[in-house]
């Protein structure tokens, strides 16, 4: 469809509105989504709350932060120029790398012209009568536009702990995700870190570096594998340049969009000697191979991932010196891969340094915050910095942090209260023209790779309404009902699907969040765009359009 027919369409329909499209947030998937409306002639506004671009690349500061896929899968594709002209320092990039290619996308495409910044949406309602949205923001400024979509990520609504007396701290105090803009020094400073998840674990290995004294407080520890990272030369990056369309190819046939596949052999049709071997060489390999390329039983039978389970033990015993604090760092709840692997750097070796405290919560409960520190039962420790790595309320929590109201009043926390219900995880029954980039029970894996094709598919429903003059897009109560039914099916017999962690929907000081829920397409990336491609290509008939 031509830019200009699109643009003529939308004058026709939505002359009355402020917007054609309203896109919240401005992180991967918002950018991209932004991008592909322009392209479509549309009348497009993203509202952003942060100050800057990035989503997850602009909140997440902490010292540590990086991609754990490697940066070269990660960028964004949809622009050979693009490609051409960034260069990759290191093979999983830092936070300030990936914030200034973020910074460096939006320049070269314009974005920043249609981003309204420090802006809050806080409710978006469904107008029956005229087949629209209108957004309500922090400001109290009402917009409207024909279509809504979400662009607001899986890990943007962190959770505090239930912790009394958090207010009363006097030192610093702060949540990973809204870590300050100005350095933090902690040489010679008692610092506390509260959990030991991927964020944890990533500021953890940095933070021992300088600190006087580190006290990590750990309810559940986490399997961690090697990242193995490294610089990329001139000569590398150009090898990886001119390889691009074989990366690329590589991800999009992987379950997890990653480059890593899992290796074709049962657990136990492998002798101990060759499976030793196997296991011996992904765990010295950069990223997710000793996850993403284990052997194919290995997150389904539980003796296969028994034995993983203790290969990944052997490996931190064999790490810290202490063995009552490393039997403390080996999980007991959940086996290895059940949970997203967090990978690290020296993170087990931290536990060797005299400044570093280990602090089971379970052996001494955490009974209160003070104003110099912290209070277990056995002793109060007092602190300069207090640092909260407690996690999000994953993947439908930020949903939930705005007044969403589709036909009849009907409110999404409501509709999604024992769990979300989707369509292809971007549309939701009762919330017509509302499409979510990422949404639950769509095809999760290697963030960058999957927000495209999600950010494509929306584009392509949106060009044909355009197309055909429909002022009105929605899911249908029957393909809600199959599309839902159809992924917890497919989940049912995963191990990870078990287990409390974000991926679950899990957030222990979450009301209502404490048993897990299939909340994600568990069949691999190549299958579920399938299942939407032949959706689209038979001219979206499972919508009702009009």
């Amino acid at each position: 469809m031509s830019v200009n027919g699109a643009s003529s369409c939308s004058q026709n329909n939505n002359k009355q509105l402020d917007y054609d499209v309203i896109i919240i947030g401005a992180g991967v998937a918002g950018l991209y989504q932004l991008h592909c409306m322009r392209e479509l002639g549309l009348r497009v506004k993203s509202y952003e709350a942060g100050s800057g671009v990035g989503g997850t690349w602009y909140w997440n500061r902490y010292p540590g932060a990086r991609f754990d896929s490697e940066s070269w899968t990660y960028g964004y594709s949809f622009s050979k120029e693009l490609m051409d002209e960034w260069d990759w320092k290191e093979h999983f990039s830092s936070q300030p790398e990936n914030e200034r290619y973020l910074n460096y996308v939006a320049d070269k495409f314009g974005l920043r012209e249609d981003i309204q910044f420090n802006t809050t949406v806080t409710a978006a309602k469904y107008q029956e009568a005229e087949g629209s949205w209108e957004i309500i923001l922090d400001t109290k400024e009402k917009v409207t536009s024909r279509f809504l979509i979400t662009a607001i990520g899986i890990l943007s609504a962190p959770v505090m702990p239930t912790i009394e007396g958090i207010s009363q701290f006097k030192g610093q105090s702060f949540h990973t995700y809204h870590w300050p803009k100005e350095e933090i020094d902690f040489t010679g400073k008692n610092v506390a870190i509260i959990g030991t998840g991927a964020t944890a674990i990533q500021a953890i290995q940095e933070i021992a570096k300088d600190a006087g004294q580190l006290s990590v407080y750990q309810r559940n520890p986490n399997w961690c594998a090697p990242l193995n990272n490294g610089k990329i030369s001139k000569d590398e990056m150009q090898d990886i340049r001119a390889r691009y369309p074989e990366i690329l190819e590589r991800c999009k046939e992987t379950p997890g969009c990653y480059i890593h596949s899992t290796d074709p052999r049962k657990t136990l049709e492998t002798s101990p000697e060759d499976r030793q071997e196997f296991w011996e060489k992904l765990y010295a390999s950069p990223g997710f191979g000793i996850w993403q390329g284990n052997f194919d039983d290995m997150l389904v039978d539980r003796e296969a991932n028994d034995l993983a389970s203790e290969f990944i033990a052997s490996k931190i015993r064999q790490r810290v010196k202490d063995p009552v604090t490393a039997e403390k760092l080996i999980p007991k709840n959940h086996g290895f891969g059940t949970r997203r692997v967090p990978l690290e750097t020296h993170y087990y070796e931290v536990y060797n340094q005299s400044n570093v405290e280990l602090v089971d919560i379970n052996d001494t409960p955490i009974e209160r915050v003070t104003e110099n520190g912290i209070m277990t039962s056995d002793q109060e420790r007092h602190f300069d910095i207090i640092i909260y790595a407690t996690g999000f309320d994953a993947i439908t929590g930020t949903f939930e942090r705005i007044d969403i109201e589709g036909e009849q009043g009907a409110k999404l926390k409501e509709v999604w209260k024992d769990g979300p219900q989707t369509y292809l995880g971007f549309l939701v029954q009762g919330f017509p023209n509302m499409f979510m980039a990422m949404g639950p029970h769509s095809g999760l894996g290697n963030y960058t790779r999957t927000a495209e094709y999600s950010v494509e598919w929306i584009t392509g429903v949106i060009r044909h309404a355009m197309e055909k003059d429909f002022t009105r897009v929605a899911a249908t109560s029957e393909g809600v009902r199959d599309w839902t039914d159809y992924v917890l099916g497919l989940g049912e017999d995963l191990l990870m699907n078990e287990i409390g962690s974000w991926m679950t929907g899990v957030n222990n000081n979450v009301e209502g969040k404490k048993v897990p829920r299939i909340m994600r397409y568990s069949g691999g990336h190549p299958a579920f765009r399938d299942h939407c491609d032949k959706i689209a290509s038979g001219g979206y008939k499972t919508l009702s359009c009009n």
